[in-house]
C-alpha cells in the first residue's frame, strides 16, 4: 500500500513546486520569417537560434509552453546515442553510426555553454551518470558500448565492475555499469523557465493557447490558422515532438507519445540517501522497464521514474509500480512516503534516433525517444540554423530516418497496448529470470 504525504499532489510534477509566472505575448502578430509551433525545450532553443541571425520570430503553442515534457523529464543530462554503435551501423553506415557518437561530446558541451550564456538557474550538477545492468549478458553489451564511445567520442566514460558498484549504488540488483562521468542533472522546469526568460528578453512573441489548425502553403511561405488568428510565415518550425498532432499527420505517424511516469518521495535523511546512493549519480537501468532515478538537485529526495506501462494509466496504480521497483532495488524505502506522482509524454520514432529535417520550408527537429533533455535544444538550434541557411546548422542527426510504420497511422498510438501486454506478460519476466 502507498503511503502519501499529508501534502501529496497526485498528478502534478515535483518540479512545477519552483514554477514562477512568466508573463507571454498577448498578440499574435500578422507575419514573421521563422514560425516555431511549439514551446518546449526544441522551440524555444530554436527561436533564440533564428533571431541570434536577425530573423523574426514568432513561437505558438497548443496549451502552456513547457507544460508537456520539457518541465516534466528526469532532468538528466547527457547526449550519447541511445542506439548502440553497432545497430546505428547496420541502420545508416559506418561513417553516419561515427559521426552520431563523435556528435555526443559536442552537443554536452553545446548546452552547457547555453546555460551558462544565458545565465539560466536551474541547479545544473555535474553528477555523472551510470547506467546499471540488470544481466550479465547486458553488462557484456556494455563492454562493447564503452570501447566504441572510448574509441569514437570525447566524451570520458569508465567501466564499473560489479565488486565496485557499492561506491555508486548500494543494492544487490545489478551486475556492473559504466560511468558517462561528464553528464549532469539539472530543474527541468528552472531549465525551460529560463530558456523562456532569454526568448522574452529577445523581444520575441511566444504565445500559449495557439493551437494551429491548419497549415497551408502559400506562394514561397505559409499560412497557418491558429486559435489566436492567422499568421503568414516565410518558413516554419515544427518542434511537437510527443504531442504532434493535426494538422501534421505524417509527422504523427512517424513520432508517437509514449507515456513515462515519475513518482518523488518526501524528504529524506541525508545519512539515508548516502547510504543508498553514495555517488549520487543520475542513474539508468538497462533492462526494459528502464528505471531511471536520481536525488534531487536540493539532495532531500530519490525522483523515480520508469515504464510504469506504455499507455494511460491510474496514477495511483503507476504510483505503485514504481515505488514497488524502487523499494526491490532499495528495501530501506519501504516504509517511505510518496509526494508527488505524474506522467509525461515523450516522443518515440521508430528507429529510436531523433531526427533534423526539412520539407519546402517547413523544418522539423523530434523523435528524441528519451534523449530531449539535451538534444531537444541542441537540435532545435541546428534547426534553426538550417532554416536560416547558417553552416552551424550542419548535423549527423540529418542522416538518420523518421520511417513510418503500418502500425501506427497517426492519433492515439493503439498498438502499444499490445506491445505494453507483451512487455509485462514475457519481456519483463525473461530478463528478471535472466537477472537472478
Amino acid at each position: 500500500m502507498i503511503r502519501w504525504t499529508k501534502e501529496a499532489e497526485i498528478g502534478q510534477p515535483y518540479w512545477w513546486d519552483a514554477l514562477e509566472e512568466v508573463p507571454l505575448a498577448d498578440m499574435l502578430p500578422d507575419s514573421c520569417d521563422l514560425l516555431v509551433i511549439g514551446g518546449g525545450y526544441t522551440g524555444l532553443s530554436a527561436a533564440i537560434a533564428a533571431h541570434d541571425c536577425g530573423a523574426r520570430i514568432v513561437v505558438v503553442d497548443a496549451g502552456e509552453p513547457g507544460k508537456g515534457a520539457s518541465t516534466r523529464n528526469g532532468g538528466m543530462v547527457g547526449a550519447h546515442p541511445r542506439l548502440g554503435w553497432d545497430r546505428l551501423k547496420r541502420d545508416y553506415g559506418a561513417d553516419t553510426a561515427d559521426a552520431l557518437f563523435a556528435e555526443a561530446a559536442p552537443a554536452l558541451d553545446w548546452a552547457r555553454e547555453f546555460i551558462r550564456h544565458e545565465e539560466i538557474a536551474c541547479d545544473l550538477q555535474e553528477t555523472g551518470r551510470i547506467q546499471l545492468a540488470w544481466t550479465k549478458p547486458h553488462f557484456e553489451s556494455q563492454k562493447r558500448l564503452v570501447r566504441h564511445l572510448q574509441d569514437k567520442t570525447a566524451v570520458r566514460v569508465r567501466l564499473v565492475e560489479r565488486d565496485d558498484l557499492a561506491a555508486e549504488i548500494v543494492t544487490e540488483r545489478y551486475f556492473g555499469g559504466f560511468v558517462l562521468e561528464q553528464h549532469c542533472g539539472l530543474h527541468p522546469a528552472r531549465y525551460h523557465q529560463g530558456m523562456l526568460r532569454a526568448a522574452l528578453r529577445r523581444g520575441i512573441p511566444v504565445l500559449a493557447q495557439a493551437r494551429v489548425g491548419r497549415l497551408e502553403r502559400d506562394g514561397a511561405g505559409f499560412v497557418a490558422q491558429t486559435a489566436r488568428g492567422n499568421i503568414r510565415a516565410g518558413k516554419v518550425l515544427l518542434a511537437t515532438n510527443g504531442y504532434t498532432g493535426k494538422p501534421f499527420g505524417a509527422y504523427a505517424r512517424r513520432v508517437f507519445p509514449l507515456p513515462s511516469f515519475l513518482i518523488a518521495t518526501e524528504e529524506l535523511p541525508a545519512t539515508l540517501i548516502d547510504e543508498i546512493a553514495p555517488g549520487r549519480r543520475m542513474m539508468v537501468e538497462t533492462r526494459a522497464r528502464h528505471s531511471y532515478y536520481r536525488v534531487s538537485p536540493d539532495g532531500k529526495r530519490i525522483l523515480f521514474g520508469g515504464r510504469a506501462a506504455m499507455v494511460d494509466v491510474d496514477l495511483t496504480k503507476a504510483a505503485a509500480r514504481l515505488r514497488a521497483m524502487m523499494c526491490s532495488i532499495w528495501p530501506q524505502l519501504e516504509e517511505t512516503r510518496l509526494s508527488h506522482v505524474w506522467t509525461g509524454y515523450t516522443g518515440f520514432s521508430f528507429a529510436q534516433m531523433p531526427n533534423v529535417g526539412e520539407d519546402r520550408g517547413l523544418h522539423h527537429a523530434m523523435g528524441y525517444s528519451g534523449s530531449g533533455t539535451v538534444l531537444a535544444p541542441y537540435l532545435g538550434a541546428k534547426a534553426a540554423w538550417q532554416a536560416m541557411g547558417d553552416p552551424r546548422g550542419e548535423t549527423a542527426y540529418c542522416e538518420t530516418r523518421l520511417p513510418a510504420n503500418p502500425v501506427h497511422p497517426g492519433g492515439r498510438p493503439h498498438f502499444l497496448k499490445a506491445v505494453d501486454l507483451w512487455y509485462r506478460t514475457w519481456i519483463d519476466g525473461w530478463e528478471n529470470r535472466r537477472a537472478r
